[in-house]
């Protein structure tokens, strides 16, 4: 027998058959013209919250740093930030000159890119222990990219290199200001692991030559510099490798102390200038004419001077951008996780807009890109920073370092500045994440590999740019093919679950209840209509609970967890629908948040498929469905089939039970 399923009321249908009542939880019908209360524009909401803003939120705002500045406790706080501020400063200057000098730069350009900027952030910064600066990482990209388009040795090099920092600065600044630093969350946490484990052997290499004494081919490929360094092996010098051997060594061994005895945290902070002292006074005491030196280091603060060279901005402009990208994922990833143990709230816009005015600063007075050093603001948090204070001890060192010490960089060995930077991007080689990835999600470890295999093999941009894909490509991959599971009732409850995660929750024959877990919109349409005709097909074949129908009836869809859905998700909903009533199949939906309901009701497809047949719970549309089973299969009677037989106690307890309003009454397990 055939029933009309759009036109008859569950009203109806109740009073009807059966004298169990069926308790289905009302489901209030959004209005199109009232439901929703239209929300303000964008702008004005923006001016609403301009204009209520008081003038020390409005400090604030603009100077992140009066939020730490009026509430700072002198007694606790002082003395901490002192000692950060002093053990990272003296840690940055040896680190500053060995990062310029990966740059392609003459070292005092590290000395002036950590100086001007770490003053600009601590005022305009939101994080309190973020220490900014030269990077490893930036610097590798800033010589592969400006190596390709004039020799490191002209001043164009280092004009461009400011030009750069400009920038970058600008790029960080209007993605602070409107509020898009979202876009990084697609990139994948493989991605990024990969992408700096891969560059850390591209630095290593690339430095190279001041341990083995002769120059190689500078490339961001690993290929070309095992190529060069094997046909120049011929050149090789020992003393140099000797000393450089014995820098790092020693650096190793105080990073190894320092992270295992608390005492001994100093060590850390303190072996890249012991490296530096050891190797100069080596040199001054052997004099060996093989080890190459930093040699005169301009002594003064920077001058003011505008970035010139802007007819190369265009050619600049993906560099920029990829630097930026890099910058934000080291630096706000670093903030956030700093913020967190420290115990405040950090805006991770106002984070890129500090980094991007630091940046814009600093190319005023001779600085090249910088942004946020992971091994250096371990540091600073480790030796007890609290403010940003700590920041400006810092560039009150590098200011000293400046204007009183660069006579004694002249014969700092470039070996031992190049010890420095393996040394740092050791670190960065993330095998454990590999590890991990390859245990828990072999998609990822993927991921990881593609990237770190690429970034070798065809260097930093393109390995960037694959892994961004990849990336972006499993992202839509799983949106447009959502997971979706087959629901099942748990027994002696009213809760449905997944039948592959819980084998013991049974279906009922004729209904097939499907979870959609994501928004529908116009990639995944067609995926969802394939895998419900599937679901249908699947849930056919086998044994179920309740009376044999023969075939599939009702198709219940959970969509609880559908956030959304699109003009191109309601049409495809409308022909599904046309689909099934052709076959005798009737359509209902459970549980759709307000947003979806009301589009729902919008498009006319509540209408279409009937408004009695959307329901608050799945439970409520399995009850009805099981009703319309029995009035199938029994035309004649209004007697609802038999259950299992109960003793007189507990029948007794059932009709207890049944009596009490806030008990729900369950169709039995064998329907």
């Amino acid at each position: 027998m055939e029933i009309s399923y759009a036109t008859s009321s569950i009203a109806d249908l109740t009073a009807t058959i059966g004298d169990r009542p069926v308790k289905v939880l009302p489901l209030e019908h959004p209005s199109p013209s009232s439901s929703i209360t239209p929300l303000a524009p964008f702008i004005g909401q923006w001016i609403s919250g301009v204009r209520e803003m008081s003038a020390m939120e409005w400090l604030e705002l603009l100077f992140p740093c009066t939020r730490w500045i009026r509430t700072y406790q002198w007694k606790e706080c002082l003395q901490a930030d002192v000692m950060a501020g002093v053990t990272v400063g003296i840690m940055l200057v040896p680190q500053a000159m060995s990062y310029a000098k990966l740059a392609g730069l003459h070292p005092i350009y590290g000395l002036y890119s950590g100086f001007l900027p770490i003053f600009v952030y601590s005022i305009f910064g939101s994080s309190r222990q973020l220490a900014i600066g030269p990077v490893a990482l930036v610097s590798l990209l800033v010589s592969n990219i400006l190596g390709k388009i004039v020799d490191s040795s002209d001043k164009l090099y280092t004009e461009l290199a400011i030009l750069l920092a400009l920038m970058v600065g600008v790029f960080e600044c209007l993605m602070g200001l409107f509020r898009l630093g979202w876009m990084i969350r697609f990139i994948s946490h493989s991605v990024i692991s990969g992408f700096t484990s891969a560059s850390a052997f591209v630095i290593a290499l690339s430095q190279a030559k001041y341990f083995l004494g002769y120059n190689i081919a500078r490339s961001s490929k690993i290929i070309p510099l095992i190529s060069s360094i094997i046909a120049g092996a011929g050149n090789f010098k020992w003393p140099p490798f000797l000393l450089g051997s014995f820098m790092l060594g020693i650096l190793l061994m105080m990073k190894e102390l320092g992270k295992r005895k608390k005492n001994l945290r100093f060590l850390r902070a303190a072996g890249p200038l012991i490296a530096v002292i050891l190797g100069t006074a080596l040199v001054k005491i052997f004099h060996p004419s093989s080890i190459s030196v930093v040699g005169v280091v301009p002594q003064g603060l920077p001058k003011f001077s505008v970035p010139r060279e802007f007819k190369h901005a265009k050619s600049l402009v993906s560099t920029a951008i990829l630097i930026t990208g890099v910058a934000i994922l080291e630096s706000v990833g670093i903030a956030k996780a700093l913020a967190t143990k420290n115990g405040y709230d950090l805006d991770s816009n106002q984070e890129l807009f500090g980094l991007g005015v630091a940046n814009i600063c600093g190319s005023f007075f001779s600085s090249y890109p910088t942004t946020g050093s992971f091994s250096r603001s371990a540091v600073n948090h480790e030796s007890g920073a609290k403010t940003g204070l700590s920041g400006i001890i810092m560039g009150i060192i590098m200011g000293c370092a400046l204007l009183f010490m660069t006579p004694l960089f002249r014969d700092i060995p470039q070996c031992a500045l190049t010890a420095i930077v393996i040394s740092a991007v050791m670190s960065l080689v993330d095998h454990e994440e590999a590890l991990f990835l390859w245990h828990v999600d072999k998609r990822d470890f993927l991921l990881w590999l593609i990237t770190f295999i690429t970034t070798l093999g065809f260097g930093i941009e393109i390995g960037v740019l694959v892994g961004v894909g990849f990336s972006l490509a499993f992202v839509i991959h799983e949106s447009a093919n959502p997971h979706m599971a087959v629901l099942g009732r748990l027994p002696g409850t009213t809760v449905y679950r997944n039948i592959l995660q819980y084998p013991e929750a049974y279906t009922y024959s004729g209904i097939v209840v499907v979870r959609i877990d994501a928004p529908i919109y116009f990639a995944n349409t067609s995926y969802i209509k394939e895998r419900l005709r599937q679901h249908e097909l699947d849930v056919a074949r086998s044994t179920k609970r309740g009376l044999d129908v023969g075939r599939v009836k009702f198709v219940i869809i959970e969509m609880s967890p559908v956030t959304y859905v699109d003009s191109s998700a309601i049409q495809a909903l409308k022909d599904l629908h046309q689909e099934y009533k052709s076959r005798g199949i009737q359509i209902a939906i459970a549980n759709p948040n307000r947003e979806v309901h009301l589009s729902l009701l919008k498009s006319g497809l509540l209408d279409i498929v009937g408004k009695d047949w959307c329901f608050v719970r799945v439970h409520d549309a399995v009850q009805v469905c099981l009703k319309h089973v029995q009035k199938i299969n029994n035309p004649n009677t209004s007697e609802p089939l038999p259950g299992r037989r109960f003793g007189f106690l507990r029948s007794l307890g059932k009709q207890g039970r049944e009596t009490d309003p806030c008990n729900e009454p369950l169709l039995s397990e064998s329907v």
